[in-house]
């Protein structure tokens, strides 16, 4: 992360945010943070066993928390001006205060995990906007679970890490998410993306050239909630054509398994709506796999041109555009 003055002012005022709301701790806090996320290319091919190329951007979740005596965990949220009380051993969903329940998820699976958890105090702050697929709630999760970590004295392997937060958030908040963006708000690195192999979780860190092109995050202003989208009913055909195929691919556990050319021999067998999602997931994670190599030889023309294609068969064959992002991606081309 660019230590810039805007950074070095948001630490600040968490740190004063932090002895306003427990003047009588007696102790500074430690600041913990975690990224959101762009996903460069390698849409909805995680929770498919696919690949997938994201980036960290300059926006996180941040906490600034000091350790309790007792196993009591006491959070305040200054977006929500809220606070959240919980105990480590009676934990609890909160239904009137969902953030909360980001940190009762992380703690839940560091527990089952055999760790060791102190109480807390803390304070809450992130600039990923909410809603609008940056991986606020992926960023919750990792700051969150940093901050039980730290406080506690126990370590646990990033790559786990990001595994215990995909599981909180499948679990405890009960959103079917992939391992995507839990993975690379724990393991980025500044100047690359990071390239994940979502069934194995082998990645590799791939150095993005510097020069004359920039990735330029944009805003259609348009939400995007999980839990009430289409999300889980692409992953519902995505799931019934992988049963589909296994008629022909006995072989095949997702689609990640299937080539394009296998793909192409028994495609008029499937559903026409299963067929398309099927169609974007097997091509897309082709598209990935050359974006990496583009990539790696610095050939940022090429790179984009994969970029079009993958956002025409979101469009497409996905249908998980809108007009506006549509309109975005027409300004940009």
């Amino acid at each position: 992360m660019v230590d810039s003055v805007e950074n070095r002012e948001r630490s600040r005022r968490l740190c004063a945010a932090y002895q306003e709301h427990f003047p009588d701790s007696g102790q500074a806090p430690m600041l913990i943070r975690a990224p959101g996320r762009v996903n460069l290319i390698g849409e909805h091919t995680d929770y498919n066993d696919g690949f997938v190329l994201p980036i960290a951007i300059d926006r996180d979740v941040r906490l600034a928390v000091t350790q309790r005596p007792d196993r009591l965990v006491r959070i305040h949220s200054l977006d929500f001006s809220e606070e959240t009380t919980f105990d480590l051993d009676d934990i609890q969903p909160d239904p009137d205060m969902s953030w909360g329940n980001y940190l009762r998820g992380m703690a839940v699976q560091l527990l089952r995990d055999g760790r060791l958890l102190h109480g807390m105090d803390g304070v809450m702050q992130g600039n990923v906007p909410i809603g609008s697929g940056l991986s606020s709630s992926a960023a919750t999760l990792i700051a969150s679970g940093l901050a039980f970590l730290l406080q506690s004295a126990e370590v646990v392997q990033p790559r786990d890490l990001a595994v215990m937060a995909q599981k909180a958030e499948q679990e405890f908040l009960g959103v079917r998410v992939g391992i995507m963006d839990q993975f690379v708000s724990r393991m980025a690195h500044q100047g690359h993306a990071l390239f994940l192999d979502c069934r194995t979780l082998d990645f590799d860190l791939i150095p993005v050239p510097e020069g004359e092109y920039v990735f330029v995050v944009a805003n259609s202003n348009q939400s995007r909630e999980l839990a009430g989208s289409a999300y889980n009913e692409r992953r519902a055909q995505c799931e019934a054509a992988v049963a589909a195929l296994r008629q022909h691919l006995p072989a095949i556990c997702a689609l990640r398994d299937v080539s394009l050319e296998e793909f192409e021999r028994h495609a008029d067998g499937l559903e026409p709506v299963v067929r398309h999602r099927a169609r974007h997931v097997i091509s897309e994670n082709a598209r990935v796999l050359g974006a990496v190599e583009f990539l790696k030889a610095g050939d940022l023309v090429a790179f984009g041109k994969l970029m079009n294609a993958s956002h025409d068969s979101l469009r497409d064959d996905y249908q998980v555009s809108s007009q506006a992002l549509d309109t975005l991606v027409d300004a940009a081309r």
